[in-house]
């Protein structure tokens, strides 16, 4: 046995970087008991390396390759294609080719192969690189295997592949390529096999094209394929399609592109017996595996030959359940207005903080809502939680519940609503408005202790001491009274927009009655952002400095300029009250603005530049006489109906409620962020000292556990660092990977639709959250450090949490791809009087920056105008 070739059953796991994933895969699949795989072997890696090796211009041209952004196109052409003449013309070593020529002689050197490209990177879980290296079929003879070989190796350096490299982050010095040399099947049909369906992700539907011929029609995009569907031994759907044109092997060699019959184009490529067959198969092959494959097979004379075998990159992973039942999730991330992966550190902490049943998948947190959907009144307060929350999640929920995917409990009256429980404390609430008061200065109070107790802490007695604390976090953030206060602000909000759309034809009233209420932590941020540009404005050399600025640390150069020792002071103290805030800010391990301040730096440019002096208090004075006004006009239209007074008081005592206690909805998440934001900056100390120990190689690397495990290494003063690594590669998958709003137990991918008539016909749809309508250009930002708003700019983005704010004030309207009625984004654009629309799903990828786009915030719809 060469090193330079290997025959299939002689490759084991162990070998990827020998013979590529195509290469190990097919070694795999070898060695199933009853899987026929077309006999062959592999070319290895060590055959390419040895046949360039000397070779100094190629190296010379790998060492420019490297230095380009996938920008150069027209230079990576050009590289690109001389490296692949090289390739070409390079001789392929003695030694190397004696080795093919003995399997060639073992197996039959008359006999016609593919000759396919296998990558090292390639086939991997997070990386599936298909089509980008080239394949050869019905290769007959020794010299056109050579060629072909040579061929296979220039194929590492097509345009797409390089490109498709430099996306991934893959250096393309450490990419080798194997060859694979395979007996060809010459089938009457061919084609996919996905043992998980690709459109819905549901793991028990099996998903299977097929059409005549060898397969390279069908993933040429040649030729429309059957496709059936299996699910537990049952053909559930069949779609016949006109295969029009096949290819087949020449006789000589090659292969050529045929008509088909006419009458044999609608007929079904395979039998029923068959199809139930290579499902088996398909079964078999993913049991194997441990996971979800796409599967390439031929029909020869009645027997399946499998050709490749994959896992399928782009399934979503399926969150842990503790039984076999049905089970139903929902995505946190899209409640939270955070659909990004989380750390671990980060995902235990919310574990730690919430009582709902969580559970984790592709690093994200989603809720198990199986026992909510099974009692029928929880399962209607959990829809009117979702229809306020995001509309697609409930017709999704409601998707699930017509399917009768849970089995639903008799009816059960007896269950309280955990909400509507609070109305007794609404008459305690109404009659005192400075419950507010009350309830944010509990929160600081608790905070300023915390700050002080965890000074004295370090090793486990801080690991303790924050597990305790986090009992005092949730006793604050699920206190009764507290959720009542907002409850009651919702419902109000609810019982307006009913009752005057109702009595007076208006929609979406409380919208405007929202605008610039009292004690509403986010929009205050957003306002004092706008008085920070105030204390700067009158200084030229500090807005020449800060439009320089790239280091955290330019708070210190500021006090060199006239009015630098101001500008610092104004900063910090809007640091010391919002800097425990970033985007994403439930991920306890993001960046804070306190430890990135530059991260404000464009926003406090963009408000000199945007705005005149005291623009904060204009702003909000605007939006309470607006607020005032409306409500005016209501209560005067009103009085003019029959029992008109009745309805302007039960109005004026829902739009007080609205006014006096909509704004503390944002607090109780400022406080859990400015007590996480502490624990950090404690664990932050502990690891430095993990650093100087050697116990890890950077402070960031304790992100990368969970808080139980952390608590262990700092008792234990070990950790197995491959954790860590295996971690960081993880997050990077996690990252390519979007969440879906629903999941079920078998992986299916829920979708839920907007039903709504009357709407023009090209009409982007989603939430209507904050009412008007406004024109203006669609600025398309997807990193909040990106964004430079002009006055009247409408921002479009995949979800906003608090940190975003800031940027609102810029803004005149608002489309987000995540969002309902009472989240962050929409409470904020209410009280701004931003038209807005959420949940408009792709909303960054249909509309393009820079286009003119008309916002319907009272309909829910966004014109491209």
């Amino acid at each position: 046995m060469s090193s330079f070739a290997l025959g299939f059953q002689e490759i084991d796991k162990t070998q990827l970087l020998l013979v590529g994933g195509k290469g190990l895969n097919l070694g795999e699949l070898s060695k199933i008991q009853g899987i026929q795989v077309p006999e062959g072997f592999c070319v290895t890696t060590l055959g390419f390396r040895k046949a360039i090796e000397q070779n100094e211009t190629y190296h010379a041209l790998l060492d420019r390759l490297t230095m380009l952004k996938v920008e150069d196109r027209d230079q990576i052409g050009e590289i690109s294609r001389k490296i692949r003449q090289i390739i070409m013309e390079v001789e392929i070593p003695s030694d190397v080719t004696c080795a093919i020529t003995q399997y060639l002689s073992q197996f039959g050197e008359e006999h016609a192969y593919a000759v396919r490209s296998s990558a090292t990177a390639e086939d991997l879980p997070y990386a599936s690189f298909a089509g980008q290296q080239d394949t050869y079929l019905n290769i007959i003879g020794k010299e056109a295997i050579l060629r072909h070989i040579s061929k296979c190796w220039a194929s590492l350096f097509t345009d797409r592949a390089v490109i498709y490299r430099m996306q991934n982050g893959f250096d393309h010095n450490q990419v080798y390529l194997s060859v694979i040399v395979q007996k060809m099947v010459f089938p009457q049909a061919s084609g996919i096999l996905f043992t998980a369906d690709p459109i819905t992700s549901n793991r028990k539907l099996l998903s299977i094209d097929a059409s005549f011929g060898l397969g390279e029609a069908l993933v040429s995009g040649l030729v429309s394929a059957d496709c059936y569907k299996v699910q537990k031994e049952e053909i559930i759907e069949k779609r016949i399609a006109t295969k029009k044109l096949a290819i087949y092997g020449r006789k000589e060699g090659g292969t050529e592109t045929q008509q088909i019959d006419p009458d044999q184009q609608k007929t079904q490529t395979l039998t029923e017996q068959q199809i139930l067959q290579l499902a088996r198969i398909g079964r078999q092959i993913e049991a194997y595996f441990g996971s979800p494959q796409d599967i390439e097979w031929c029909l020869v004379d009645d027997t399946f030959y499998i050709v490749q075998s994959r896992p399928i990159t782009v399934l979503f992973p399926i969150p842990e359940a503790n039984n076999q039942e049905n089970h139903v999730y929902i995505s946190v991330g899209h409640q939270q207005m955070m659909t990004d992966p989380m750390k671990p550190l980060g995902l235990s902490f919310w574990l730690l903080t919430t009582p709902a049943p969580m559970r984790k998948a592709g690093g994200r947190l989603f809720v198990d809502v199986t026992q909510q959907l099974a009692s029928p009144v929880m399962r209607n307060n959990l829809l009117n939680a979702m229809g306020q929350h995001d509309p697609l999640m409930k017709d999704a929920l409601m998707n699930i519940i017509e399917r009768n995917f849970i089995k639903s409990l008799p009816n059960d009256n007896k269950v309280p609503s955990p909400i509507r429980g609070n109305t007794d404390k609404l008459a305690q609430i109404e009659n005192n408005p400075s419950i507010v008061s009350e309830l944010i200065k509990r929160s600081q109070t608790s905070i300023e202790e915390l700050k002080q107790n965890i000074q004295t802490k370090s090793g486990s007695e801080l690991i303790d001491f924050i597990l305790e604390d986090i009992q005092e976090l949730k006793k604050i953030l699920f206190d009764p009274q507290s959720s009542a206060v907002f409850m009651a602000a919702m419902d109000a909000s609810s019982w307006i927009n009913e009752k005057m759309n109702m009595w007076l034809g208006e929609k979406n009233t409380a919208d405007t009655l929202s605008q610039s209420v009292p004690n509403n932590i986010t929009s205050e941020m957003g306002l004092a952002l706008l008085d920070v540009a105030d204390v700067i404005r009158p200084y030229p050399e500090v807005i020449d400095y800060l439009q320089h600025v790239k280091d955290d640390n330019f708070l210190d150069e500021l006090v060199k300029f006239k009015g630098g020792q101001k500008t610092r002071e104004a900063i910090i103290a809007y640091l010391d009250k919002y800097g425990m805030r970033c985007t994403g800010e439930i991920d306890i391990t993001r960046t804070r603005w306190s430890e990135k301040p530059t991260t404000l730096v464009p926003m406090i440019l963009g408000n000199i530049k945007n705005f005149e002096p005291n623009e904060s208090n204009r702003k909000f004075e605007q939006g309470r006489h607006d607020a005032l006004q409306k409500e005016q006009e209501l209560l005067d239209r009103l009085k003019q109906l029959p029992d008109g007074e009745q309805k302007a008081k039960e109005t004026k005592r829902m739009i007080s409620i609205i006014r006096n206690f909509i704004g503390y909805r944002e607090y109780p998440k400022y406080g859990m962020i400015n007590r996480y934001f502490v624990y950090k900056q404690a664990l932050l100390k502990e690891a430095e000292k993990l650093v100087q120990a050697g116990v890890i190689h950077e402070k960031e690397d304790i992100y990368y556990l969970t808080f139980e495990e952390l608590g262990e290494v700092v008792r234990t003063n070990k950790l197995d660092y491959q954790i860590i690594s295996k971690r960081k590669d993880e997050y990077k998958l996690y990252e390519k990977l979007t969440p879906p709003r629903v999941i079920t137990s078998d992986g299916e991918i829920i979708a839920g639709e907007y039903k709504r008539d009357n709407l023009p016909a090209d009409a982007i749809v989603g939430v209507p959250v904050s009412s008007g309508v406004i024109e203006g250009r669609a600025r398309v930002i997807l990193n909040m450090e990106d964004a430079e708003l002009e006055d009247g700019d409408i921002l479009v983005t995949s979800f906003t949490d608090p940190s975003w704010t800031p940027l609102f004030v810029s803004i005149k309207g608002l489309v987000t791809e995540v969002g309902g009625l009472m989240t962050h984004g929409a409470v904020i654009a209410r009280e701004y009087g931003l038209p807005a629309v959420v949940g408009v799903e792709n909303a960054t990828k249909l509309i393009k920056d820079g286009q003119r786009i008309r916002v319907h915030g009272t309909e829910g719809y966004i014109e491209i105008l």
